[in-house]
């Protein structure tokens, strides 16, 4: 890989890595402050609500501006914003109000942030290494998931300000790699239009390609179902301790390592519908499976299989999209790719909360099963030639 792909990467690792620390922190600090649940939630819908106000227009404004200045610029604002809360703690003057701020400023230079890093991949690695490209930026992410929320418990021991303050040191480091890439990041010059115009001819051309629209929707669909299954699991492993699941579900992090790791393999053993398709029949056979399970044994098995097989999706579905889409849409086309996995998030977990209070882990499993099987049937019909070449706008 490139240099500037090496410091593309070590930028947004740095930058996920921050994040990781403060999600825990975040709403254990909001705990300590209030005694309130409810407020500690209240918080981790402020830090979310800005990428479904904002994602759409934020992915046109980057089609737009420079996306290295974006980074840096965003990279910059978040260190100083969230620099705020140890100087607060500090000064013994740390509030509620604060952290609902520092969160709701934090989440929207989150969205311009992801925005513009989604774009750049395809201007620092040749299009035949995307994939691998996409690859090792999942595979760091996932990394960072399993160390980020222990790392993040242990910061906290030693001061309420000390996570916000190494995120604030992620953050500069993110900038300086970011401003250390050589390569052009702007987008390609086209004639502008209104910003409403712009974003509209962004979600116009996802839906018109037919094989990135099909990708898209599946990925939903299947967004669907996974969100319910940390709820469903729990319920199933019936008696386990708390400890128990809470360790199960830490350690099972490393399975987005390994599905990261390898996706660009299976994708060129199988080929991408191949490898997509097989992703949504192994969830089939998953969900049928978590109906029978009876130990938390079992349930971890089930588990693993699926956050190994998550990433694979992701890889393969995202790589597809930078190969496809033209530089001057890549922002617009991947914050509405996003946003899609974004909204079927909540309507999954709703669901499944709801299925287990009217019927038992089994039968909630059967039912989202069902609903997994329909997708591969929808997905099979699709067929790798359409997917393959797509259709253009």
């Amino acid at each position: 890989m490139t240099r500037d792909f090496r410091l593309v990467w070590l930028g947004q690792t740095a930058s996920s890595l921050g994040n990781g620390v403060t999600q825990l922190a975040y709403p254990l600090v909001m705990l300590a402050l209030t005694g309130s649940p409810a407020a500690a939630g209240a918080l981790a819908a402020v830090r979310a609500v800005p990428y479904l106000v904002l994602g759409l227009p934020a992915g046109a404004l980057v089609d737009r501006w420079d996306r290295k200045r974006t980074m840096v610029l965003c990279d910059l604002g978040r260190a100083v914003n969230v620099a705020t809360v140890p100087v607060a703690v500090l000064l013994d003057a740390l509030t509620p109000a604060h952290l609902v701020v520092t969160g709701l400023v934090g989440g929207v230079l989150h969205v311009f942030f992801s925005a513009a890093e989604n774009a750049v991949l395809p201007s620092v690695v040749a299009r035949d290494r995307l994939t691998s490209a996409v690859s090792a930026t999942e595979t760091a992410q996932a990394a960072t998931g399993v160390v980020a929320g222990p790392l993040g418990g242990a910061l906290l021991q030693l001061g309420r300000g000390v996570p916000f303050l190494v995120d604030a040191v992620s953050f500069l480091v993110s900038a300086l790699c970011f401003a250390s890439v050589r390569a052009d990041l702007r987008p390609e010059r086209v004639e502008r239009r209104s910003l409403r115009a712009e974003v509209a001819e962004g979600v116009r051309w996802l839906w018109r390609h037919r094989g990135l629209r099909s990708i898209a929707l599946t990925a939903a669909g299947l967004q669907v179902a996974i969100s319910g299954i940390a709820l469903v699991a729990i319920v199933s492993a019936g008696d386990a301790s708390p400890t128990a699941v809470g360790g199960l579900f830490a350690a099972l992090g490393a399975g987005g390592v390994v599905g990261a790791f390898l996706a660009p393999r299976l994708k060129d053993r199988l080929g991408l519908n191949g490898l997509l398709l097989g992703v949504v029949w192994l969830h089939a056979g998953l969900w049928a499976a978590m109906a029978l399970v009876d130990s938390l044994v079992a349930v971890g098995v089930v588990l693993a299989l699926f956050t190994v097989s998550m990433p694979c999706f992701g890889v393969a579905a995202l790589s597809y999209q930078l190969e496809v889409t033209p530089d001057h849409l890549l922002g617009r086309v991947g914050t509405a790719f996003s946003l899609l996995i974004w909204a079927a998030t909540p309507v999954g977990a709703a669901a499944a909360g709801l299925l287990l209070d009217l019927t038992t882990p089994g039968t909630t499993s059967l039912v989202f099963a069902a609903w997994v099987v329909l997708l591969g049937a929808v997905r099979s019909r699709v067929g790798h030639g359409r997917v393959a070449a797509g259709t253009s706008p």
